[in-house]
């Protein structure tokens, strides 16, 4: 079930609803999905610019169901990535999308790093999530690729077919009478005297609509302070200053498995990212990255190896905890952009998700990066909290 209908292409100049939700990622899908499930006799809008859902991040990433222990512990990212993980699970098992809770490793490599694993444990014990250590030696008979000085087992990590997931959200919305109007880029965005939001709607072909709705979800994305700017003043966003932060990722080209679970370095300064890691897909194939680089556009996907020293910076990384992994070994594969609300060598930030003052029925989702597609069920509950339906919703499955 893919709708694809142009906004502009509909009989009527004006469209009114009662939900307009902006950007179909996999946080925007759940949010649809849940308003769609929760209020059926409201009619739901959901528009993309682009021509099919998740278009952006929530397609080019590690698609991995985190555990939820790196952030702190009174965060949104933590709370939001700890329940949302539960309802992840329990919604895959469900709905047979294809997924797996493979584990992951996070190691240590010397005696400094391992003192910080200790700390990352405690404070996983303190959040409630399950983390062990192994001995070296059960370590290197179940991995022999990984060389640490001690390792942290995160038992409730997995992997997941994040289209699957996306695809499902998106025919679960629309089989409740959802409308997704992709090819649909908002360009204006303002509040009437009534309370009422009224968004402008362009299509490929120039064409415009208008959409008139009772309240807005802004989960655009990499657009999402762009969007928030169009509706708010000034004082109102200065916090939400979009910085694009680019990821590449390097395939494992020879073939066999290289490993069972996810093995995670221990991750960088101020959390700008968890380290250039090695996950698998669901058929085991392995893959290294994402590494942090801050760029320009939101669309600059652009993977120069030619070089060699981007495949140097790889391997040198990935060196550190798997030595047996060749530099012939990495191929270039893909990039992905995240939506960071911090800046260059700046302490990591917190999602923003709020409905700023003199602005209700208007949800702003902006800097939703990692762990947003954990989180992504979480969020969705949090919008109908904001919204104010704070009577039990339906279930996602």
């Amino acid at each position: 079930m893919r709708p694809t209908r142009l906004l502009s292409s509909t009989a009527a100049s004006v469209v009114e609803v009662d939900h307009l939700v902006i950007g179909s990622g996999v946080v925007g899908l759940a949010v649809a999905q849940r308003l769609s499930a929760s209020k059926p006799a409201a009619q739901t809008l959901l528009v993309d610019r682009w021509p099919h859902f998740g278009a952006e991040t929530s397609s080019r990433n590690s698609e991995v169901i985190h555990a939820g222990i790196y952030y702190p512990d009174d965060s949104l990212k933590t709370r939001l990535c700890i329940r949302g993980r539960e309802l992840l699970y329990t919604t895959c098992k469900q709905q047979r999308i294809p997924h797996s809770n493979v584990g992951k490793w996070i190691v240590a490599v010397s005696a400094s790093q391992a003192e910080e694993l200790e700390r990352l444990h405690r404070k996983a014990a303190g959040l409630g999530v399950h983390t062990h250590f192994i001995a070296q030696s059960l370590a290197s008979e179940m991995e022999p690729a990984v060389k640490a000085h001690s390792v942290l087992v995160s038992s409730t990590t997995g992997i997941i077919d994040s289209h699957a997931f996306m695809q499902y959200l998106e025919n679960s919305f629309v089989a409740q009478g959802g409308i997704a109007g992709y090819n649909s880029t908002v360009t204006s965005l303002a509040r009437d005297a009534s309370g009422r939001y009224t968004a402008t709607i362009r299509s490929p072909d120039g064409q415009t609509s208008t959409v008139v709705a009772a309240s807005v979800v802004n989960a655009a994305g990499l657009a999402s302070s762009s969007i928030a700017s169009m509706l708010l003043p000034p004082h109102l966003t200065s916090h939400l200053k979009m910085h694009f932060c680019k990821g590449h990722y390097f395939s494992y080209r020879p073939a066999g498995r290289l490993v069972s679970r996810l093995i995670y370095p221990m991750p960088e300064k101020n959390l700008a990212g968890l380290g250039i890691h090695c996950t698998i897909d669901l058929a085991g194939r392995a893959k290294f990255g994402p590494d942090t680089l801050y760029v320009d556009s939101p669309t600059d996907y652009s993977l120069d190896a030619e070089d060699g020293s981007l495949l140097d910076k790889f391997h040198r990384a990935v060196s550190t905890y798997m030595p047996t992994v060749k530099r012939s070994d990495l191929q270039p594969d893909y990039t992905g952009i995240r939506p960071k609300l911090a800046g260059p060598g700046e302490p990591s930030r917190d999602f923003v998700i709020e409905v700023p003052a003199g602005y209700g029925g208007f949800v702003n989702l902006v800097g939703i990066e990692s762990p947003g597609l954990t989180s992504s069920l979480a969020i969705a509950e949090r919008v109908m909290e904001l919204l104010g339906y704070t009577e039990p919703a339906a279930q996602h499955m």
